[in-house]
């Protein structure tokens, strides 16, 4: 059991939820081993809020994700289905059944090498990144055998039996097989909790899982009312015009899926490296102190798990811990339902210098980096949750001698805390504001990709002299999620773009279970959750 933890149930659906599930479950499991000295006192995070303890048959005790996984055939490469701590689920009913037994085994795909290094006793990369085609070749965390729930209707490699559109990831949880398996998992996870506080769901917005996502959603809403619900709708990095079936599947499953989403979530927020949510292409977002591939699923996803490793701080202290319906309530007041991410990766500080310091040199809102592909993020902020996380006591205020002059009215403050709440009335007058400082920085460690510039330290510090040449190990992140009028404009721009689309001539997505009733549903409920931002909660909009 969690032990008095408000326990946390994941959902991932879909492969690019997998990437970036994959990089945060690797992302827990190096701090969960940087903090098992047992002198040391208990962390700022309690890792039972997403972790359940267990036992195996043959007694030996086990830490494994609170999780629910949905992928396709063929997606899970080397890793079994049922995980590797509890046995063999096909051994062991050979062993329960007396009768006759006929073998068929379908041939085992080789161990990918970049995980039988991470996994060898050296822990030493000689394999390439480039061998990784899944998110199981660099999953280096075990799952229980209730995690993985494979769609075999569906492949996840080549041309025919893919999940492209969203009725057809709607149907699939309309089928009996796998609607049972979903609650018999969902059942499995919930009698052993204490004090359910909510779900996360991880799931890719722009194939048919955004339908899969939407089902589940609901589902959750039905069965669990009360929990809080926050939905991260993933979208990969940029995409070609010279794909333009693909380009109005991505259009129309985002938009449908925001739509269902948001009407059983607690809170949706989007997460991407693109540029924008519609049919033209922006380049993808930048980061001064990061040189990423945005082709690349294992680059991207890694970036959007440490944003949201960062955000999702507050439901997952240790000590005074704000719930998930809490977090929620704060963002989607009259009716936004729609939030959006942004975050300073890594959070630029000099070694020895102070927090007052590096805010008064960061400035304003160019320092965020948007994480939601809704454009520009200069919009006006109704609310927001803000975490700054990795930085020493020592330099959480100002050390200047007693009679300095004060650069800024933040070198006045007393506390870390009120250093950074200082720094946001002063960017954002008016906003409400729920801010959290923590010492433990983000770990990056392999199979965390080699992204950072060589002008930072191992603990992710800028450096003024010739780079160390040492890995970085760990980083100091700033993140937010917000409540701002950035959502209603993006939201606006896709139902416009949705109203010039003629569906009728893509009737292969309509074919999947969407109807032309369902398309002018979808434009007037994108219409009405666009007009909520118009209003700013009694602050000037």
């Amino acid at each position: 059991m969690a032990g008095g933890a408000r326990e946390v149930l994941t959902l991932q659906l879909g492969h690019f939820a997998g990437f970036v599930g994959a990089h945060w479950w690797n992302q827990q499991d190096a701090a969960l081993c940087a903090t098992t000295d047992a002198r040391e006192p208990p962390g700022e995070l309690c890792p039972d809020v997403l972790y359940r303890a267990g036992r195996t048959a043959h007694g030996q005790e086990t830490y494994t994700p609170r999780l629910i996984l949905m992928d396709l055939k063929g997606s899970l490469s080397s890793l079994k289905q049922e995980g590797g701590l509890y046995g063999d689920r096909q051994l062991d009913a050979a062993i329960a059944w007396q009768g006759k037994l006929t073998t068929h085994k379908e041939e085992l795909y080789p161990p990918n090498p970049y995980l039988q290094d991470l996994l060898s006793a050296e822990g030493v990369l000689s394999s390439d990144e480039s061998s990784i085609r899944v998110w199981s070749d660099f999953l280096r965390v075990h799952l229980h055998p209730r995690s993985i729930c494979m769609i075999q209707k569906y492949n996840h490699d080549g041309e025919a039996g893919r999940l492209e559109a969203f009725g057809q990831g709607e149907s699939v949880l309309k089928e009996p097989r796998y609607l049972e398996e979903l609650e018999d998992r969902l059942h499995f996870y919930m009698e052993e909790c204490d004090y359910l506080q909510g779900f996360q769901i991880l799931c890719d917005l722009h194939n048919g899982f955004s339908g899969v996502g939407a089902k589940a959603t609901e589902l959750l809403q039905d069965e669990y009312s009360g929990r809080g619900i926050i939905t991260w709708g993933l979208l990969p990095g940029p995409y070609s015009l010279g794909e333009p079936q693909k380009n109005i599947y991505r259009l129309l499953n985002t938009a449908f899926g925001l739509v269902h989403m948001s009407a059983h979530s607690s809170l949706v927020c989007p997460l991407s490296l693109g540029g924008s949510l519609g049919l033209r292409p922006e380049p993808p977002v930048t980061f001064p102190h990061l040189h990423y591939d945005a082709t690349l699923p294992f680059h991207c996803a890694a970036i959007l798990a440490t944003a949201l490793d960062t955000v999702t701080v507050p439901y997952r202290l240790r000590s005074s811990p704000v719930s998930m319906v809490h977090l929620a309530d704060m963002l989607n007041s009259s009716g936004k339902k729609v939030a959006t991410a942004a975050a300073t990766i890594p959070f630029p500080l000099v070694p020895g210098q102070s927090l007052p310091d590096a805010l008064v040199q960061l400035g304003g809102a160019t320092a965020w980096t948007p994480l939601s592909a809704c454009g520009d993020p200069s919009g006006t902020r109704f609310a927001q949750s803000v975490v700054l996380r990795g930085l020493d006591k020592a330099c959480h205020t100002s050390r200047l001698a007693p009679g300095t002059r004060l650069p800024s009215p933040l070198h006045a403050c007393d506390t870390g805390e009120d250093v950074l709440a200082q720094y946001l009335q002063q960017q954002q007058p008016g906003v409400r504001s729920s801010t959290h400082l923590l010492l433990a920085p983000c770990k990056v460690v392999p199979p965390y990709p080699c992204l950072f510039s060589p002008s930072l330290s191992r603990h992710g510090l800028l450096l003024d002299g010739p780079p160390l040449g040492a890995a970085v190990e760990s980083i100091p992140v700033l993140g937010a999620l917000c409540s701002s009028s950035t959502s209603g404009r993006a939201l606006g721009d896709l139902a416009r773009e949705l109203g010039k689309l003629d569906v009728r001539r893509w009737a292969s997505f309509m074919d999947a279970g969407v109807e032309q009733g369902d398309v002018e549903e979808a434009l007037q409920e994108l219409g009405s959750l666009a007009q909520c931002y118009q209003g700013g909660d009694g602050l000037a909009d």
